[in-house]
């Protein structure tokens, strides 16, 4: 008998070894992705500091980071990242194009793409310092002089900065304040500036929003039809059906888990595949199109996909279509949208630019998709992508927005609730945001890395700053 259970302990030992080993195996690869993919998009885009982003920025948040080192070539442009000398993962940065990860592929075959155009340059006109914001860079005006109570406002900031908790950091990096179309106030973080192009995270999903717009608008996509993926062209394929509406509006069905942990499809997505598009587009349906709302990021990279095929039917560079279509028409002029192994930008998660772009990219929102008197959005688009989506709980969601409208019936359940119903947000991970509100003519952008969301109350922080607004008419 003693023997026999000594047998049992030990075959339980040896499977519980196998199972420690096959997670590792299967973890570690993502976690040396994230940090250097991380380290390589914050040195090389943003020109931080390495050790205070990996202490800042990714401990905080990666369980597997306190294992992993990583190493910069900064001659080569690229960051390498291991765990006790295995699972090594490599991000190359490509200028333009910012980092990717080194996965299912070669640096070279991923250095020979043909994305953006070698002779095309997206740098910021030097002649504009001096002229007013959104056309120039000039500083905030006086916020008083259109009627804002300024010390309410610096109050409002000074808030959004304070850290009221010891052990839960807010962190916040940056806020941009714009009302009536002009930039009234801007604060940073020490090491921070208006220059310093910062990852919107999630907030790329509306980048991706404004390009299948303009796509939209040219009659190359239609919503109502179909999406044109090729994984779905079968007939007797169930995914066949979904439209280009339903993947907008995060309610295609597809079996896609957005979680962020070891072994998840979120994560395998994208710090462990080569086509970030192909990862969730090949996951089965897990319910009827139109029957759910369930946030993907998955579905928002099918989407990005989908840009960059229809653009590459007439053009050889699809990144000369991103920024003469949208980021330079509006001034967004440090944007850069980062692309996977496969060379297709990861429209979920990976848009960089500076916070006083990202507020001209709520700007053109605000102003129903128009800029300086062109119409850079089709007619509708903005009142279709804050159209809450029928199945989306307490009209929370649009078509690659957050919205505040909450329910008719019950107009308190939203997600702010002292704040205007008409409210709308791009949101990324750690609390990154560009808020519009439209009835108050205000465009709120703030970024952070606030890893515990319990730290950053957005509903107070919008609240604080209307108080500041001069009463409506």
């Amino acid at each position: 008998m003693k023997r026999n259970i000594k047998i049992g302990i030990a075959i339980a030992v040896a499977a519980a070894a196998v199972a420690a080993a096959w997670f590792v195996g299967k973890a570690m690869p993502v976690g040396s992705g994230y940090v250097a993919k991380y380290i390589c998009s914050s040195v090389f885009i943003s020109q931080r500091l390495p050790e205070v982003v990996y202490s800042e920025d990714i401990v905080p948040i990666n369980p597997l980071a306190r294992f992993i080192v990583f190493s910069i070539d900064h001659a080569g442009q690229s960051v390498r990242a291991h765990a006790f000398g295995l699972f090594a993962r490599t991000a190359i940065y490509r200028e333009g194009c910012g980092c990717s990860l080194v996965i299912g592929t070669s640096e070279e075959t991923m250095r020979a793409q043909k994305l953006r155009d070698p002779a095309f340059s997206a740098n910021r006109p030097q002649d504009n310092e001096d002229m007013p914001w959104p056309q120039g860079e000039q500083e905030p005006i006086d916020p008083a002089v259109l009627g804002i109570d300024r010390a309410k406002l610096e109050q409002a900031l000074d808030h959004a900065f304070r850290e009221p908790q010891a052990e839960v950091k807010r962190r916040t990096r940056a806020v941009v304040v714009i009302y009536d179309g002009r930039l009234v106030a801007e604060r940073y973080a020490q090491d921070f500036n208006k220059d310093m192009p910062l990852l919107g995270w999630s907030m790329g999903k509306s980048v991706t929003n404004a390009l299948v717009g303009i796509l939209v608008g040219e009659g190359r996509l239609d919503l109502s039809r179909p999406a044109p993926v090729a994984e779905w062209r079968s007939a007797q394929d169930p995914r066949s059906a979904i439209t280009l509406d339903q993947l907008l509006r995060m309610s295609s069905g597809l079996a896609f888990a957005e979680v962020y942990a070891p072994l998840q499809d979120a994560t395998d997505m994208l710090f462990g595949s080569f086509d970030c598009a192909a990862f969730a587009a090949a996951k089965p349906l897990g319910s009827p199109p139109d029957s759910q709302w369930y946030y993907s990021s998955g579905t928002a990279n099918v989407l990005a996909r989908i840009v960059r095929q229809t653009v590459e039917q007439d053009a050889p560079y699809y990144y000369r279509f991103i920024h003469d279509r949208l980021f330079d028409k509006i001034g967004m002029y440090s944007a850069i949208v980062e692309p996977d192994a496969s060379g297709t930008f990861v429209g979920s998660s990976y848009a960089f630019a500076t916070p006083r772009d990202w507020a001209r990219f709520g700007l053109l929102y605000l102003q129903d998709g128009v800029w300086q008197g062109e119409r850079i959005l089709p007619a509708g688009w903005v009142a279709y992508s804050t159209t809450a989506t029928p199945a989306a709980p307490d009209g929370k969601y649009g078509a690659l927005f957050w919205l505040n409208a909450g329910l008719a019936e019950h107009p308190e359940k939203r997600r702010w609730p002292d704040v205007p119903r008409d409210a709308y947000a791009a949101e990324g991970f750690q609390e990154q945001k560009v808020i519009v509100v439209p009835s108050r003519k205000l465009v709120l952008v703030r970024f952070g890395a606030t890893s515990d969301r319990s730290a950053w109350d957005t509903n107070g922080f919008i609240s604080e700053v209307i108080a500041a607004l001069p009463a409506t008419q």
